[in-house]
């Protein structure tokens, strides 16, 4: 009976150790996941605080070369805010409007620089800045609201997104509703473009919020077991979808399905990543397995970068008997160096799926189109959006110039038309 009674304590005493060892870890996890989302909002809210200086900037100049400056600027800064914007811990909602409204900031400037319509930028964003001014004041109440009472571990990973009226992000979200409908009023091209984004082609079955978790487990079997919660798309939303947010030892992030037909439509994982590194063949196998594993066969790898944690990769769809690339139609996949483990995908441009018109196409005798200092290095042939965001039929080609720096340039034709659609200079 002592015995027993020895063996009891000592487990009762075992239990203790172990369980304050799991509250320990657990409570580390709470505050790094929580000083991550600090950081984030704190960058989040000077990035938008610099963007709107500089587009109140553009509005002082007449200069040509000095306005190109700032409108530079504005595409690069919208681009990099948006980037922010996809690690915070924000609704869906606000996430999406978010990233649609710094999107149109940023085309507009860039399409501005393109086509010299300099009048046109300056009486849309005469509003923008005033509005960009009232919403970074909304953010800074916001942020300062999340800091005092979302610091919560438990009620970001349970409650963070089922109810945008809880949030202190709510009159943002609001403002960006508005901002979109009123500041970047849709021209007739501009419709049809977005019309896609309903998703109306997907005739899938619609799937249950428990297949949608038995997705995401076959998609990640490496973090099948981590504490996972699903929410699903507000009703007012373009097309319905389940958001899953997950927490695995030091990893967190999330993952979007759709409701129709189960696709996977972005996901996001961060944790930290060691400094060996697998090679790029099989970092890059990993990535072309795992598209065909969620189903995705069609593309091909079109873009390749890496930077020293992750290899990025964008698979683009294959269209036609010629194999084209259907650029809007594009994947992007971010794979870690360490392992080779999957960190993000980005698969919304591609489940819009383009619907592509019947097109004319002129070849074109290089010889006569480009000067003799230039010689064609490759050609192939994609479809990609012009100025008017009208998808066309193009020639993409590399091409080398004949000068003491050998540049090399990418530049992208209007197989019809012959029109050069963009010209850049290749590093």
């Amino acid at each position: 009976m002592k015995n027993f009674a020895y063996l009891l304590g000592l487990f009762v005493v075992i239990l203790a150790f172990v369980s304050f060892d799991l509250f320990t870890q657990n409570k580390q996890l709470e505050r790094s996941v929580f000083a991550a989302q600090t950081r984030d909002l704190s960058a989040a809210t000077e990035k938008l605080s610099t963007l709107h200086t500089t587009v109140e900037q553009s509005l002082l100049f007449q200069d040509e070369k000095a306005l190109n400056n700032e409108l530079d600027s504005i595409w690069r800064m919208s681009s990099d805010l948006r980037k922010s914007v996809a690690n915070l811990p924000l609704q869906a909602e606000v996430q999406n409007e978010w990233m649609r409204y710094l999107g149109k900031i940023g085309d507009n400037a860039k399409q501005a620089a393109a086509t010299g319509d300099y009048e046109n930028w300056r009486e849309k964003m005469n509003t923008v800045a005033s509005n960009l001014h009232a919403f970074a004041e909304e953010w800074n109440v916001a942020t300062v609201a999340f800091y005092e009472n979302d610091g919560d571990f438990k009620k970001w990973t349970t409650n963070h997104t089922t109810d945008l009226n809880e949030s202190p992000f709510m009159n943002v979200s609001k403002q960006l509703k508005s901002y979109n409908e009123t500041d970047f009023p849709l021209t007739a091209s501009e419709s049809d473009f977005e019309k896609k984004r309903d998703l109306q082609h997907i005739k899938d079955e619609k799937i249950t919020k428990n297949e949608a978790m038995q997705k995401f487990k076959n998609f990640f079997p490496k973090i099948d077991d981590a504490l996972v919660t699903v929410t699903k798309s507000s009703d007012d939303a373009p097309y319905p979808f389940y958001h899953i947010q997950f927490v695995h030892g030091s990893k967190i992030g999330y993952a979007d399905i759709t409701e129709n037909g189960g696709h996977l439509l972005s996901f996001l994982l961060e944790r930290p990543v060691k400094k060996n590194a697998l090679s790029h063949v099989e970092i890059l196998n990993t990535a072309q397995s795992f598209m065909k594993k969620v189903g995705y066969t069609d593309v091909q790898l079109s873009e390749s970068r890496e930077n020293h944690e992750a290899w990025h990769f964008v698979f683009t769809r294959v269209y036609g008997e010629d194999g084209a690339l259907v650029y809007p139609d594009s994947i992007q996949v971010k794979v870690a160096k360490d392992n080779a483990e999957i960190l993000g995908v980005n698969a919304m441009e591609y489940i819009q799926e383009e619907k592509i018109a019947k097109q004319g196409e002129v070849p074109i005798n290089w010889e006569q189109f480009f000067s003799e200092h230039v010689t064609v290095q490759d050609m192939q042939k994609i479809y990609t959006t012009n100025a008017n965001l009208q998808l066309r039929k193009c020639y993409e080609v590399i091409a080398k110039l004949d000068n003491q720096a050998q540049d090399t340039y990418r530049i992208v034709i209007d197989a019809e038309s012959h029109e050069v659609i963009k010209n850049e200079r290749l590093h």
